[in-house]
């Protein structure tokens, strides 16, 4: 029989106690709870983009369930990975949390060699909102659905002149879709990176770049009516394009060669994958009352983005797994290398 010393006994004793008081802690109401150390919503963007906006929704309702003040965070940079090594850097007591998507988490990693965390290295504790993505044309391309546009990349591309393609920067999700697309009908496309989503649809709009594989946000029905650009199709499950503006329009996965072309963009939360499971807990529970706050909801309903069902503790993480498994193969199907 093995007998501990009363030191490291008394060490044991003392951790459990720190950890189940920090979850306690996160699930606490009341005045009491407000003087613990706050939680920080890290956004890997800078303020007034999107992510910015989406935690701001979640700032209010998340400290009403959890009692305890919430401070959003924004902290750009490289990828988002300036941030998520900030997190991989801070204890892992579940007080500074990484509002992370595909883009940062899994894509990320593989695609730039200045990264060095992996997916593994993250735990995802909810998903909370997710928006549509459609494929998006240049009003002058001579291609109104996905058959033509088929038909329009092959031929540009056996005459050495490929279609162009925009994306928000190498290793996102729409420069994997893009990939992906070309490799999936065996065709040459180039990729035109810009600095943000901005840009790129001011270049799309003014007939600079062909198409894009972009998500699909309250500003777009007012492009499209302009005739600024053109939806060739959503990418979402068909019968379901998550907006309603997206209705009309046909899903590529309807195509017999895209079967398995359904994407959105998502974001969630997420912290150190040693975070102790009392905390990943209580904070699974306290986003998944947040999201339910009609308010917050609607907010997101009006950028045209939908909360997602939420997911338990178990059900969160084996998502994150099985969207990392399918970002790598595609990564390796289009062989792509850090850069």
């Amino acid at each position: 029989m093995t007998i501990q010393s009363p030191l490291k006994s008394g060490r044991r004793a003392l951790m459990t106690h720190a950890i189940a008081w920090a979850a306690g802690a996160l699930l606490a109401g009341g005045a009491a709870a407000q003087s613990v150390k706050p939680v920080t919503l890290l956004v890997p963007y800078p303020a007034g983009g999107l992510s910015d906006v989406i935690a701001r929704m979640v700032e209010k309702p998340f400290a009403k369930a959890s009692g305890q003040m919430a401070i959003v965070d924004n902290l750009g940079g490289a990828a988002g990975s300036i941030a998520a090594q900030k997190v991989l850097n801070a204890p892992a007591d579940g007080q500074i949390v990484y509002q992370g998507s595909p883009n940062e988490l899994i894509l990320a990693p593989l695609a730039m060699q200045t990264v060095k965390y992996r997916s593994e290295d993250w735990r995802m504790v909810q998903v909370i909102g997710s928006f549509p993505m459609a494929v998006l044309a240049r009003k002058g391309l001579s291609a109104n659905n996905i058959d033509e546009l088929v038909a329009l990349a092959k031929k540009a591309s056996a005459e050495g002149k490929p279609l162009t393609y925009a994306s928000v920067g190498i290793g996102s999700l729409y420069h994997f879709v893009g990939e992906h697309f070309a490799d999936t009908i065996g065709v040459k496309m180039t990729h035109v990176p810009y600095k943000g989503l901005a840009p790129a649809l001011q270049d799309l709009g003014g007939n600079l770049v062909d198409v894009a594989f972009f998500v699909v946000d309250s500003r777009l029905p007012g492009f499209v009516d302009q005739g600024l650009f053109k939806v060739l199709a959503t990418m979402a499950q068909p019968g379901k394009p998550e907006a309603k503006f997206l209705e009309k329009y046909p899903s590529i996965t309807e195509h017999k060669t895209f079967k398995d072309f359904a994407f959105d963009a998502w974001t969630g939360y997420f912290v150190r994958k040693d975070t102790p499971e009392p905390i990943v807990a209580a904070l699974n529970k306290n986003l998944a009352a947040a999201m339910n706050d009609p308010e917050a909801r609607k907010k997101l309903a009006d950028l045209d983005g939908r909360v997602p069902p939420m997911l338990s503790v178990a059900d969160a993480q084996k998502e994150y797994e099985r969207q990392t498994v399918r970002l790598r193969t595609i990564a390796k199907s289009i062989k792509l290398e850090p850069q």
